[in-house]
This record gives C-alpha cells, structure tokens and sequence, in this order.
C-alpha cells in the first residue's frame, strides 16, 4: 500500500512540475493564461471499514485549471492588435461559412489576402452586421455573426446634390455708380472683386467639377441685397448666352447684418438644375448628376448663416455631399468594437462590430491549441454582447494583451515541486528497503 501512495505522490508531483514548467514556456505568449494543478486526497473506505485508522490511499490529479486573470497589456503600432480588459472571447471560425467557433483572448490580428480580418492561423474574426452610418448593431446573437472585412475602397462615387455654404460679405463694398453691367465672370468689373470662392463637386462617376461663386452688392443704396452667381467648370460662353452662369440668387440681409426673417424667404436656394447640367456644354464623359445641384446658404445642419458685417469677404463653411471613389486611409476601433473604415475621400464607414463572447465558466472551457478555447458542458452555452457594455470587456485597439503569468511564482513553485517530488521519491526508497529488511529476516 505505501509504494502505491508513494507513487501516487510521485505523479502529482510531475503533473505540478509540467504544468509549472507550460507556464515558463509560455510567459510570453500572447493571450496565455496560466494553469494551476489540483490535487485532491484518495480515500476509499466502506461502512464496515475502520474509519478511525484509515490512513488513505494517497493523492490525484482533480484538474488543471486555467486561470482567467487580466494579463498586463502592451501597446502597439498595429490598429487591428486588439486586447479585452475584463471579461470575455473573441469569437473566431475556420471557414468563412463555418459555425464551427473557437474563442481566444489573443488578439494579434491581421489582414488576409481577401482582406478579411485573421488571426496568425487563418481563422476568420466575427463581428455583428451595423448600420454603416450610426455603427448600431442589427443583432446581437452568434448566428448572425458575420467574418469582418475591411474594403480597400469606399465603393462606387456619389454624385454631388447638394452644396453648403456659409461665409462673410463685407458691407462696406458697393455697386458701381449707375449700376452693374451684365455679369460676366471673366470680367471683375461685373462683380465685386475679393467676393468669390468655388468648391468642388462629383458627378456619378466620381469626376471632380468646379463650381465658382461670385458676389456683388446690389445697386440700391438703402437695402443689404447681394446676388449671387454659380459657374461650372469656367464654362463662360458669352454672356448671357444660356448656361454660361446660374443665377442670380439674392440674398437679403437686415440693419444687424443677419439675414432677414424668415430665413426660407432670405436666404433662397440657388438651384443648378440636372437638365442643364447633364447636357453636352458640361458634361462630355458619360456621367450624369442624378439630381438638381442645390445650393444650401447654411451649415448641413443648419445652424449657422451667412452674415453682413464691415469686415472683409471670409467663407465660414463650405462642403458638399458627394464623393469620389476613395481609397482606404485608417482603421479605427473604438471599446465597444466598432470598425470605422476611413478613406481618402472624406468618407467615415462602420464597417462591423467585433463580436465578444462571455461564459459561465470559463475553467470549463475545452483548450484547443493555439491559445484558444471550445465550448464544453461545464463552461455553459457561449453568451454574446457587445464590448464596453454589462460584465463584457472593453477592447483596446493598439494594445495586445501579455501572459498572465508571474515568472517569479513560478520559479517558486518550481522548487516546491521539485521538493515534493524528491520527498516522494524518498518515500519510495525507504519502503524499499524496509521490505528489503523483512525478506532477509530467516
């Protein structure tokens, strides 16, 4: 009975001594956790068996447990390194239409050859399908999950429908004595001069226009009128032919300086309509604009107007909606697991959601290799949710997160393996010989 306790010591002991030794093996692992041997004692016994003096039949192995503390953090040059601060997985698969998922806490991602985001064993990272432009997630479930992929460009260009503009007009500046002569944009003498600006604007194939604006105060004395012109593309034919220009817009303004109220009636749209633009004078690619070309006097959100004040001519704000075929420029990733997509011309895409998974027990997870993990009856059915959010970690872009295991401890650990072992062994030779002492006793 005592070789066999012996022995079982023994094995404890290797089992300690391995599993000390896998976590020195990987202190630099990223996404490791480390494992810790339980032993339990063996007793078997019967109701008719001497409770009182039974000694035991030695020692076993209960499990190797992992332990799912936060490993330290380090910060990195790569957006698509991410680490979870707190609790939870990233959810992978094999395949693009598998189901089959593993879950893992490294985070050391990259881009495949189809631009899919993967880890360094080519499975695909899952994320919640969004709405590109608010980021909210249509639905929170791992059957909906989806492999993420970032677009190298910003899909096909969008035709310009609208045009804002805010800026200064300096109320100092008058018409000409006797009136204006008719607006010629290449000639300053019809407009007042310093009182323009252009922007630029796409048709439906992406191709970059010009359009010019040109101010100039209206003759009467007494009011705060301006009118306003639009060229596109310099396309000055004589003037007045139809289409050199398009215009006049005029825009009213009070003693303040502020347009006068209502706004609606103050400050109209100047309207560049499609028709015109679609025909041969403009456009001789091929393309078209889908809609009229509508310029807004305010911010896109309507905030802020043009003004009149005795300081010089000053754009406040000028954009426009359209845009040219863009290619990709960053990668964001914010706590809850947003992708934004940002590209060269100007637009900002929520791409997907980077899917975190939480489990009741995480020590009943089923190691798989490649520091990863399978779900199993003891670790309870996979619970998804968004990062950032509940008892769900955030995730920090940039960052990857280390080992959690303490070298120091486990070199201790080491030695207190290695005495426990060398205790047991010497168990083992004193038994010898005292049955060594009884088979020489005549």
């Amino acid at each position: 009975m005592s070789f066999n306790i012996a022995l079982s010591g023994l094995a404890a002991s290797q089992k300690d001594l391995d599993t000390t030794a896998n976590n020195i093996a990987n202190v630099n692992t990223t996404g490791f956790k480390e494992s810790r041997a339980e032993f339990a004692d063996v007793y078997a016994g019967s109701i008719f068996s001497p409770g009182r003096t039974k000694v035991g039949d030695g020692v076993a192995t209960s499990q190797v447990a992992q332990q799912f503390s936060q490993g330290a953090l380090r910060f990195t040059s790569n957006s698509l390194d991410m680490a979870i601060t707190g609790d939870g997985f990233f959810a992978m698969t094999p395949d693009l239409g598998s189901r089959d998922m593993t879950f893992t806490r490294a985070g050391a991602f990259k881009l495949s050859k189809d631009n899919f985001i993967v880890d360094n064993n080519g499975n695909y990272l899952q994320g919640y399908p969004v709405d590109p432009s608010t980021g909210q997630a249509s639905s929170i479930s791992l059957s909906t999950t989806e492999p993420v992929q970032i677009p190298s460009t910003a899909g096909a260009p969008r035709s310009t429908t609208n045009i804002y503009m805010t800026m200064n007009l300096n109320s100092t500046l008058t018409a000409p004595v006797g009136g204006w002569p008719t607006f010629d944009p290449s000639d300053k003498s019809t407009y007042n001069q310093g009182s323009t600006t252009s922007t630029t604007v796409y048709d439906s194939l992406g191709e970059p226009h010009i359009v010019s604006f040109y101010f100039r105060r209206t003759p009467t004395a007494t009011d705060n009128n301006w009118e306003v012109y639009a060229v596109f593309d310099d396309k000055t034919a004589t003037p007045p032919a139809v289409g050199s220009y398009f215009g006049p817009t005029t825009l009213d303004f009070d003693a303040n300086g502020v347009p006068s109220v209502p706004v609606t009636t103050s400050l109209p749209d100047l309207v560049m309509p499609k028709a015109t633009l679609n025909s041969a004078a403009y456009l001789t690619n091929g393309a078209q604009f889908t809609s009229d070309l509508t310029v807004n006097f305010s911010n896109e959100a309507g905030t802020n107007y043009p003004t009149q004040y005795s300081s010089k001519f000053e754009v406040g704000s000028l954009s426009q909606d359209g845009t040219t075929v863009g290619r990709l420029t960053s990668i964001d990733i914010d706590a809850s697991g947003k992708v934004l997509a940002s590209y060269s011309n100007g637009d900002q895409t929520y791409l997907s959601q980077i899917t975190i998974v939480k489990f009741a027990n995480p020590q009943g997870l089923t190691q798989s290799g490649n520091t990863s993990w399978k779900t199993s009856l003891r670790s309870g059915a996979p619970i998804a949710g968004e990062g950032n959010s509940g008892t769900l970690g955030s995730i920090n872009s940039s960052a990857l997160e280390q080992s959690n295991v303490n070298l120091t401890n486990e070199l201790v650990d080491l030695i207190a393996a290695q005495r426990n072992f060398q205790a047991n062994s010497r168990a083992l030779e004193i038994n010898s010989s005292l049955q060594q002492t009884i088979l020489q006793i005549r």
